[in-house]
């Protein structure tokens, strides 16, 4: 073996001290520091408040977006401790600011249920932020310290005022290091939605939003519920129909688990359940989400067969049945909450599971008794999707490979790439059959797949799995992807790392393209969620003078390309509503060759309100979707009618 002459010693060896290691290795603490980061400092502060609401010392809490895009946070609790700490001989804000894993969410008594994962959020916040100032209201005094330049004091707590003796509180504004971040602006809708999302995860509390960045009009909104999770389910619901009039809430407490859950069932297919633990979203369930799931399933079967609903020769219910139409929001504050997988999502305590499916149990169970007509029209709901359920098992066979690639639909037939890598392989999903003839001919054979579609698909938001898996263009995609589709999905399945909607310029391209994006986000989620998802921009305008003519996206770049020219130039300039208008070398190179086109990749940002937007435009009632187009009329440009 070569001897290894490379120089390493102890010298070698960093040691960081104080908050360097957090502005070093900002993604160890705050996952990524681009404009998800940036927001995520905004809630280790919030959750330091919602500490006091959850420990029954706040009811009130307020965000500001300052003119400079500096955060403030004001909360009514008790004030953080201001007395010199034992251990590091600084007040203790100063010691909470500047010291890791400092806090009251250690077991020493501070707090016994915490909305932060790690205690260590009012110190990073200081780290990443190029100045914060702390000010507390305590025992009539106002108490001030601040730090800046990564975390660094500047000035220690020091008394500045006297307030009234009983106001208490602490005010946190903080501004974060351009430096760190891909971007320091703050996007109010982002903030709302989470602000909203806390309100009703903590009922009677009130958090107000407020944005003071335009000096003629300043933005704000003022959430609570007294209801909290029941009106949580209400505001999902507000644009579907609901089976049963009330809204379930069952709550249980045990050794200091608060565990609640509120549901209703709606006519739609699809179900809409949120599991939160310590008002942190659980994106992958977990022992709470299991139990409620498992208790109902039994509960379901158990009064579908006690009321001969259910005969001894039918198969029962299945968790897929029962969830059919479904909105449910389950919570549960935890002491000591165990969190698995990379992301934390997903609750690892197995006594929360008994408790979970006991409450629920219990609950559930008084409700079907007490409300037989509502418990009949669930049952009937159930058994209308478990037939469903069977007649999809039938079709999903149809979307299975027979061996090779023969897929065809009625519009034409996959030309597929020659490339098994899915990494380096796309599909392009495209309307029409010119524009499907003239990519299959100006592609990359090697990389690039084309999939022509017959217009406009099924609207998978006002059908049941059976009737999709009906649909030949669907099929046809199902086959393609490779993925399955309901409980045979399996995304290390999928062909395509890419997989890109490639419709007209025009209303009816816009419409294909929203119909495949429901279909994806309601039965190929994950899909979406790995950002597999594009829609390719092919050009708006065709711009000719003389023999030269150039492509251009939009119209910012069509103004200035036409202000580049001479202005004796006869100009021609065309809008291009369909991929037809386009040869084979023009759709290519304008489109779909990787070196010139411009893709935009689909994301889900937040899935209740895409579920919401999707609900809204795609669902069977008619008057949210005449609301949401009377509010979202002025903002249409280049209306194609």
């Amino acid at each position: 073996m070569a001897e290894n002459k490379e120089h390493y010693n102890e010298s070698d060896i960093q040691v960081l001290e104080g908050l360097e290691a957090v502005r070093k290795r900002p993604g160890m603490y705050i996952g990524t520091t681009d404009v998800k980061g940036l927001h995520h400092l905004v809630w280790e502060i919030v959750d330091n408040a919602i500490d006091e609401a959850l420990a029954g010392y706040c009811n009130s809490i307020e965000i500001i977006i300052n003119k400079d895009n500096s955060i403030t946070v004001k909360d009514n609790g008790r004030g953080i401790p201001v007395g010199v700490h034992p251990k590091t001989g600084l007040s203790t804000v100063e010691t909470v600011y500047t010291v890791l894993h400092a806090g009251g969410k250690f077991g020493g008594g501070g707090y016994k249920v915490s909305g932060g994962l790690h205690g260590v959020g009012a110190s990073v916040v200081n780290a990443l932020s190029t100045n914060v100032t702390v000010t507390v209201y305590k025992e009539g005094k106002i108490h001030e310290a601040k730090f800046a330049n990564g975390g660094k004091i500047i000035q220690n707590l020091t008394v500045i005022d006297s307030c009234e003796l009983e106001r208490t509180g602490t005010t946190v504004t903080f501004k974060p290091d351009p430096e760190i971040f891909d971007t320091d602006i703050y996007d109010y809708n982002t903030l709302m939605i989470r602000t909203r999302e806390l309100a009703f995860l903590n009922k009677g509390l009130s958090l107000t939003l407020r944005d003071d960045r335009d000096d003629e009009d300043t933005t704000g909104e003022t959430f609570c519920y007294e209801g909290g999770i029941s009106e949580y389910v209400k505001y999902l619901n507000q644009n579907k129909t609901a089976i049963q009039n009330e809204i379930i809430h069952l709550e249980g407490e045990e050794s200091d688990v608060i565990f609640e859950v509120a549901l209703q069932y709606n006519s739609g297919y699809t179900d809409s359940i949120y599991s939160f633990v310590n008002n942190i979203n659980t994106h992958d369930g977990g022992t709470h989400e299991e139990g409620v799931k498992r208790a109902l399933t039994r509960i379901l079967n158990s009064y579908a067969r006690k009321n001969n609903i259910l005969k001894e020769k039918d198969d029962s219910l299945s968790g897929d049945d029962v969830k059919e139409g479904l909105t449910m929001i389950v919570s549960c504050k935890h002491p000591n909450p165990q969190f698995e997988g990379q992301t934390k999502g997903r609750l690892g305590n197995s006594e929360v599971r008994k408790l979970a499916d006991s409450v629920f149990a219990e609950g559930f169970e008084r409700y079907l008794l007490e409300h037989p007509e509502e418990a009949k029209l669930i049952i009937e709901k159930n058994l209308t999707a478990a037939r469903a359920r069977v007649a999809a098992k039938r079709a999903r066979e149809l979307t299975r490979r027979k061996g090779g690639l023969e897929l065809t639909n009625q519009w034409g037939k996959l030309a597929d790439c020659s490339s098994k890598n899915p990494e380096i392989s796309e599909i392009f999903i495209v309307e029409g059959d010119s524009a499907g003839g003239q990519a299959k001919q100006g592609r990359d054979a090697k990389t690039q797949a084309i999939l022509p579609l017959r217009g406009k698909i099924l609207n998978v938001e006002k059908a049941r799995l059976d009737k999709i898996l009906g649909n030949e263009e669907i099929r046809s995609m199902i086959t393609a992807f490779g993925t399955g589709i309901g409980e045979e999905f399996n995304i290390d399945k999928l062909r395509y790392h890419k997989i890109i909607i490639m419709t007209d310029a025009d209303v009816d391209g816009s419409h294909i393209r929203t119909l495949l994006l429901t279909l994806f986000y309601r039965f190929f989620r994950p899909i979406i969620e790995k950002g597999h998802v594009y829609v390719a921009q092919p050009p708006l305008y065709k711009i000719t003078h003389g023999k030269t003519f150039k492509f251009v996206l939009t119209d910012e770049e069509k103004d200035a390309y036409l202000a580049s020219l001479p202005s004796t130039t006869k100009v021609v300039i065309n809008r291009n509503k369909g991929l037809g208008e386009m040869d084979k070398e023009e759709l290519c190179d304008t489109t779909m060759n990787i070196e010139h086109r411009t893709l935009r990749k689909i994301t889900i940002e937040d899935a209740m309100l895409a579920d919401q937007v999707f609900e809204t435009l795609m669902g069977e009632e008619v008057e949210p979707r005449r609301k949401f187009i009377e509010e979202n009329a002025q903002y249409v440009e280049n209306l194609d009618i």
